[in-house]
């Protein structure tokens, strides 16, 4: 415990160092900025420079970097070190104040919707003190937004630090009205819990779609799959282990609370979960605990896959959202209390997220799609693609109860007791859990489930700031001009329960009846992300950004530009992987097979014409007519993307992506995939789904 105690944010400029390294004028005037927001000057960053600098010293480090967040999906950095010269051909070590708050990386270089272009590279990067500056691999790494010249954000760290904002100035309007004068910010807290797999990277190294796609285009389904259902939760083997303990001990060192390691449903499929923190730290350390999941695998010769569904027909992996509202007094704002039904706080925020949920379910569905992820949505405890929320039984007889202006009266007896003396009793919770549900109330707080695994939280989470943040807005504009606030906060809830109920579902999302059933009360189920993409710009969405400025219309339509690139990027990349895996390996390797098959049959008539060859023919005539087949399915692949790289709009082209090539692809396996149950394992090119979820 003591080793875990000294070694916890040790490679972290947290509060605990600026409180001894700094001074405490310029202390305090930082942690003024942290948590009120005030400018700092020249003069203080100077001297949080130099701190900084002298700490990195001490921990071994020679260079510091701007550590952001671009449009990629992953970070960015570029390296400084801090060395000046000097007269006489030395050299000291210098860190400003100027270059702690910005630096300039090449704008047009990174994804940007057209904001910039090759001629107009300037960008600059924003230090952001509310985030800690850390050291990985001897570098100060200072956690910064990004945004263009024009001052455009070009990032996902910035969009959330204004939802952030918009979010707290909303919720502080609702609870001076219900009297909390003490309570001076709010912010959104998270706990993203993260899936993964693990594979042996000797077998990786052997497949063209995971080296270039991240996940596997070809696979036949293994004789033994999940359906045991004997990994999750089950003991977890030694070499995993060794790399949980690794990984516990770097993601420590830089201050995250990794919490809960366990397998997951598939095989070779595992999840980490950390403490909750707030919005924006817990979104920089899921992006650094993606990067060092990859990292720490390489030294035990695994490789960590984070796509959305690296095999089809197991389990996806998913990023889910456990998202609050915490005060700076300590107050939960989604927790229920002894007594939800009278709880008027409890009941405003409720319903302020269901009228969110339920106004904003587009955007919501837009801030997780990706092709990845249109793999994984719809089973396998996915969520599917219509968003609803699920409350439990006992909130939603709350709200019906208020619904018709009756008592709610609740005299469940929630005491378990399992039948066995030994066994102590102990209270069962007041929701049950369910997990078909993409927005689901898990007793404190809501779990948006729809999230892939390899996404950043941060668009999920700013619009889910960001909506949440309107209703609120809306409810303070009717409750302030009320005279008899409480009378009008509770005709308030009934008339948002009314209106917004149809978001509510308990039941099984995975059901047929339940498609249907959304339909009938009007909800969206935007299939595919190409279906979403478009409502990202919807006339409603475009103004509730503007609204809480989130972003300018320039920089929604640019985010949405970057999206459906990105799709039609990704789908390009693995037509071409598939196309190049057909013609090279799998075609070749059928053909050697059966070349081997007939030279077996000849070796047979010329021991003896009674030989039977009946196995040998057959094969070799299946084998065949299916490389045929194989080949001109290939061929009509590559035609369309011929075709699809001539369509100049991207929303046109991402349409062709999914409907023409896509479909394509799905046949280029299905025949793939048979071919690999007639050919000999020997002869087949690369690693089975057997050999690669079985190995670790």
């Amino acid at each position: 415990m003591s080793r875990i105690s000294e070694i916890f944010g040790s490679m972290v400029f947290n509060d605990a160092v600026m409180k001894e390294k700094l001074p405490k004028g310029t202390y305090k005037a930082l942690k003024k900025n942290m948590e009120e927001g005030t400018n700092l000057t020249l003069e203080v960053a100077n001297v949080v420079a130099n701190a900084m600098k002298d700490w990195a010293l001490e921990k071994g480090a020679t260079h510091f970097t701007h550590w952001f967040q671009p449009m990629t999906g992953v970070t960015a950095e570029k390296h400084d070190s801090f060395i000046s010269p000097t007269d006489g051909g030395g050299v000291i070590m210098e860190f400003s104040g100027k270059e702690l708050i910005k630096g300039e990386p090449d704008a047009s270089s990174f994804p940007s919707g057209g904001i910039r272009a090759t001629f107009e590279a300037r960008g600059y990067t924003n230090w952001d003190p509310s985030s800690y500056a850390f050291i990985k691999e001897n570098t100060l790494c200072i956690p910064t937004a990004f945004c263009s010249y024009g001052g455009e954000a070009l990032d996902k760290k910035t969009p959330l630090l204004r939802s952030m904002e918009a979010l707290n100035v909303q919720a502080l309007r609702i609870l001076k009205l219900l009297g909390y004068d003490d309570v001076r910010k709010v912010d959104s807290t998270v706990g993203p819990e993260q899936e993964y797999f693990l594979i042996n990277k000797e077998l990786y190294d052997k497949r063209k779609d995971l080296i270039y796609c991240g996940r596997t285009l070809f696979g036949a389904k293994p004789p033994k799959n999940q359906e045991l259902e004997d990994h999750y939760f089950g003991a977890i083997k030694p070499r995993v282990n060794d790399y949980m303990a690794e990984l516990d001990e770097e993601l420590w060192k830089l201050g995250i609370l990794a919490k809960t390691e366990h397998n997951e449903v598939a095989p070779s499929q595992h999840e980490f979960a950390p403490i909750f923190t707030t919005n924006n730290i817990a979104t920089d350390h899921n992006q650094l605990a993606m990067e060092i999941m990859k990292k720490v695998a390489l030294n035990h010769g695994l490789v960590c896959l984070l796509h959305e569904k690296p095999f089809a027909g197991i389990n996806g992996s998913g990023k889910h959202i456990n998202w609050s509202l915490s005060t700076d007094t300590g107050m939960n704002l989604l927790s229920p209390s002894k007594s939800p039904a009278t709880n008027l706080k409890f009941l405003l925020f409720l319903c302020a997220v269901i009228k969110a949920v339920d106004e904003y379910q587009d955007l919501l569905r837009t801030s997780v799609a990706s092709p990845g992820n249109d793999h994984r949505l719809g089973g396998n405890e996915a969520p599917p693609a219509i968003i609803s929320m699920f409350i439990g039984e006992d909130l939603e007889a709350i709200l019906n109860a208020i619904e018709k202006d009756e008592v709610y009266s609740d005299s469940k007896d929630r005491t378990m007791n399992i039948g066995v003396q030994v066994l102590p009793p102990f209270q069962r919770d007041t929701t049950d859990r369910n997990r078909t549900s993409p927005f689901a109330f898990t007793g404190n707080k809501f779990e948006f489930r729809m999230a892939g695994s390899n996404a950043s939280i941060s668009c999920p989470s700013y619009v889910l700031n960001t909506t949440v943040a309107e209703a609120l807005s809306q409810f303070a504009d009717e409750l302030e001009a009320s005279s008899d606030f409480e009378s009008s906060a509770k005709a308030l809830i009934k008339n948002t329960i009314i209106k917004h109920k149809r978001i509510i579902f308990n039941g099984n999302n995975y059901s047929d009846e339940w498609v249907i059933e959304a339909e009938k009360r009007g909800l969206l189920n935007l299939k595919s992300a190409v279906d979403a993409y478009p409502l990202y710009t919807s006339e409603k969405n475009l103004a509730l950004f503007k609204k809480h400025c989130i972003f300018t219309e320039v920089e929604v339509r640019a985010r949405q530009e970057i999206v459906m690139k990105e799709y039609c990027n990704l789908i390009n990349i693995e037509a071409l992987t598939m196309v190049d895996m057909v013609n090279k390996d799998i075609l070749p390797a059928v053909s050697g097979y059966i070349k081997s098959l007939t030279e077996t049959a000849i070796g047979k008539k010329a021991v003896s014409s009674e030989i039977t060859c009946e196995l040998e023919e057959e094969l070799i005539s299946n084998l065949s007519s299916l490389s045929v087949c194989l080949y001109k399915s290939a061929q009509e692949l590559d035609n369309a993307l011929i075709e699809v790289n001539a369509i100049e709009n991207v929303q046109t082209a991402a349409e062709f992506y999914n409907k023409k090539v896509l479909s394509i692809m799905k046949e280029v396996r299905g025949v793939a995939d048979t071919l690999e149950t007639m050919t000999a394992s020997s002869a087949w090119p690369f690693p089975t789904f057997g050999e690669l979820l079985f190995s670790v």
